[in-house]
């Protein structure tokens, strides 16, 4: 698998260019599928693995770090060699609540929600850390402070961000700028071939879409980008996932169209040409993938050696 280099300094790490995104393990994955799925990974050259404090707390019986404790387990049982990104701040304080309880971005609940993970990792510091949504309750430079805090006393490698506001995000590299300490490197956020409206909400409560200004900020700073959902759940090749009504506009049908006339010529599946559509941008991506089965991971994988020529890049950009 190809690789890329993310963050600065001491802490960058070089990372595949396919992230495994380890949400369902723990609740909809079983254990033992999951660790079918990571070995599987991990054998094609996966270096690079995503999970979260609060996956799966939306699930019946879930309470949040089911996939971290998983990820755990796995992690022990095959000292593998993988870098490990995590995310805090969404995880809900009440059992059965949603980000309406969410532990927020405050010193004190930063530094619990990254206690909680690194023990359920069982690791003494974990390679990325995320803050998984705004929390404007709290004022940035604190937040900004605790992360950092982390990052000097060792517990922590590269900082990232996930579903923030552009502006937000400017605010936040300021204050770690003015006070010379770490601050976001890596932005991960919902992204895709296909485009969504951008005045109709999308039924994932907390997504967040990059827009051009997001990719713009991004690019102009140098940060690393991951997108996730980037096949939409599915809904590129199932019949019975249906896409959002966000993206019930004109130009859904005019890329699919494209992208279909993309897939035939490559003899790819729709999701292989995705993949491989974000890889190649101008600022690449990295798609960040879920799968709850080795099959579909194995579909993923075999993206990565697929090279889109210019007048096949050219033909689905212009498609809108």
């Amino acid at each position: 698998m190809r690789t890329r280099i993310i963050g600065t300094g001491a802490a960058r790490r070089e990372v595949s260019s396919i992230c495994l995104g380890a949400l369902p393990f723990g609740t909809s994955v079983g254990e033992d599928d999951a660790y079918a799925i990571l070995d599987r990974f991990v054998e094609a050259g996966g270096t690079f693995i995503d999970t979260a404090d609060a996956y799966s707390f939306w699930v019946d019986g879930g309470r949040g770090g089911e996939s971290e404790e998983v990820l755990g387990r796995w992690l022990a049982a095959r000292d593998a060699d993988v870098v490990v990104a995590s995310k805090l701040g969404a995880r809900p304080t009440e059992a059965g609540a949603g980000l309406e309880a969410a532990e927020g971005l405050s010193v004190r609940a930063v530094r619990e929600a990254a206690s909680g993970i690194l023990e359920r990792l069982g690791r003494s510091r974990v390679d990325l850390l995320y803050t998984h949504l705004e929390d404007r309750s709290v004022p940035l430079e604190e937040t900004m402070s605790a992360l950092a805090d982390l990052v000097e006393e060792g517990a922590v490698g590269l900082l990232g961000a996930s579903n923030h506001a552009a502006w937000r995000l400017e605010r936040a590299r300021a204050a770690a700028a003015a006070g010379g300490r770490a601050g976001y490197e890596v932005l991960q956020y919902r992204y895709s071939y296909l485009q969504p409206r951008f005045d109709v909400p999308l039924p994932e409560s907390g997504h967040v879409h990059a827009g051009p200004e997001l990719l713009d900020f991004a690019k102009s700073n140098g940060h690393t980008m991951l997108a996730y959902s980037p096949l939409l759940s599915g809904a590129y090749t199932r019949p019975d996932k249906a896409l959002p009504a966000a993206y019930d506009h004109p130009g859904t049908a005019r890329r699919l169209a494209a992208l279909d006339e993309v897939a035939e010529e490559t003899g790819a599946t729709r999701n292989q040409v995705v993949v491989a559509w974000l890889q190649g941008l101008d600022q690449p991506v990295i798609p960040l993938v879920g799968a709850s089965s080795v099959a579909q991971l194995d579909e993923v994988l075999e993206a990565d050696d697929l090279k889109l020529t210019e007048d096949q890049r050219a033909r689905l950009d212009a498609a809108r």
